[in-house]
């Protein structure tokens, strides 16, 4: 096994790193349950406003 083998394994996985570090900070966390009664208030909205249309 030659050295340059064992140095591209290196080099492969340092862009993951790099990738998972920099997804730590990024939006805003919401609870799933908040997102889910969100999205059906929106729905229920919309359907009401339809029925009057």
């Amino acid at each position: 096994m030659s050295s340059q083998e064992s140095g591209s394994g290196l080099m492969s996985s340092a862009g993951l790193v790099r990738y998972f570090d920099s997804e730590k900070n990024q939006g805003p966390v919401l609870d799933p349950k908040t997102v889910v009664a969100f999205s059906a208030l929106l729905g229920t909205l919309v359907l009401m406003l339809n029925a009057f249309a």
